[in-house]
């Protein structure tokens, strides 16, 4: 299984768990990155931090570490 950040530009994913726990965790989820919605990669910056996604229908940045704990298909 890749995590986000594994996942090439311009390819669209479908989140299959969310690693972390706690407050992070929770932070992702009220960013709308939950279970079966399907991530889009728009951008990954020279560096790799940060990811640029589309989400049900709206951009995101996401941190490196972030974007790490998303496990995807």
């Amino acid at each position: 299984m890749k995590t986000l950040r594994e996942i090439a530009c311009g390819n669209t994913v479908k989140v299959t768990k969310l690693s972390g726990e706690g407050p992070v965790r929770r932070r992702i989820m009220d960013m709308g990155i939950t279970k079966g919605v399907d991530v889009f990669v728009r951008k990954v910056a020279p560096l790799g931090d940060p990811v640029e996604v589309t989400v049900r229908g709206y951009e995101l940045s996401l941190r490196k570490a972030d974007a790490e704990m998303i496990l995807v298909e």
